[in-house]
């Protein structure tokens, strides 16, 4: 039995060995995604994302035994460490705190090194998600390091953003001024028995009430006046709502999971699954034709030609839009 085989049948071994081969992005790991996209489609796929130190590997830890313990799922965790600058491997930090997880052969946990990519997913991220989306897994939960505002990369790759925020790290409106809001599907305060936990509540509550407004309030002969929305939300919208946890203690991790149960049922009945679904594929479409065209490109150019056009670049010689130009055209002759 091939790899690919084994996987399908439920080997754990073969889930280990295909695992490795696509993050390494051999020719054997290219070739089993291959195999393997035909089984794939049926995972929720679930990105929990948010500034360090919110406690977001918790939550994961917490969130994967609910749902072990209340729905007998299978559940897989992708974990993006930071890159070790030493071995370009991941820190492995995540597999630490996920002790709780070991020994349950309904879960597995893998962790990847983001390698430098932008938001902190590397390149082959969705690689390892399909593999376990063919492997059966009912529930994938990709935690990203919490790089900033590069953290929007997750929206491109889960049905179900999950934002984590935690009171007292600073600016209360800091991922609201990150653009970071935006891409959540629900909104999580963790560590929410620490003090200032309302001012974050607050500061989350407004954002959302100017992204989806309900009301209209003004100033009418020195009284203030409110008015209701005209009109209720469409079906189709979703206004993430706001939910308060203590991971380390498992508290609201029971509401949690409801929420996300009831984003995914959401999504089925407004026929959002197949928008976000074929986004998804579309975004992925597009970073593999990205990456194989720069590649053949670097290939059809020698590396004396482009070390002197960038060395133009440097001199302030050539801009860069003009040096793709002569890039382009110095490989079409």
């Amino acid at each position: 039995m091939t790899l690919t085989e084994q996987l399908l049948s439920g080997n754990r071994l073969a889930l280990t060995r295909l695992l490795t081969q696509v993050e390494n992005d051999t020719t054997e790991g290219r070739a089993a995604l291959t195999e393997l996209f035909p089984h794939t489609g049926k995972a929720h796929l679930i990105g929990v994302t948010g500034a360090p130190g919110t406690g977001k590997s918790s939550l994961v830890n917490q969130l994967a035994l609910h749902f072990r313990k209340q729905a007998e799922r299978r559940i897989a965790v992708v974990a993006v460490d930071p890159s070790s600058p030493f071995t370009g491997g991941a820190v492995l930090g995540d597999r630490v705190r996920m002790r709780d997880l070991a020994g349950d052969p309904g879960v597995f946990i893998r962790s990847m090194a983001s390698r430098g990519s932008l938001g902190g997913l590397a390149q082959t991220t969705a690689g390892l998600v399909q593999v376990f989306d063919a492997a059966g897994f009912d529930i994938i939960l990709i935690e990203t390091v919490g790089a900033g505002q590069a953290e929007v990369e997750i929206a491109h790759l889960a049905h179900t953003t999950l934002v984590v925020e935690a009171p007292g790290l600073g600016d209360d409106i800091q991922a609201i001024k990150a653009g970071i809001l935006e891409i959540a599907d629900i909104l999580v305060v963790n560590k929410a028995d620490r003090p200032g936990v309302e001012n974050t509540l607050k500061a989350l509550r407004s954002a959302l009430e100017l992204a989806h407004p309900v009301r209209h309030v003004f100033q009418h002969h020195g009284v203030l006046k409110v008015v209701e929305a005209p009109h209720e939300p469409e079906y189709n919208s979703w206004i993430p709502p706001i939910r308060k946890t203590v991971a380390t203690e498992g508290t609201g991790i029971s509401e949690l999971a409801d929420e996300i149960d009831r984003h995914a049922r959401h999504l089925h009945e407004s026929g959002d699954w197949a928008t976000r679904e074929r986004s998804r594929l579309g975004s992925e479409l597009e970073a593999l034709l990205q990456n194989m065209l720069v590649a053949r490109f670097r290939k059809q150019v020698s590396e004396s030609i482009y070390e002197e056009v960038l060395d133009r670049v440097y001199q302030r010689e050539l801009a860069p839009w003009e040096a793709v130009k002569v890039l382009l055209n110095g490989r079409s002759k």
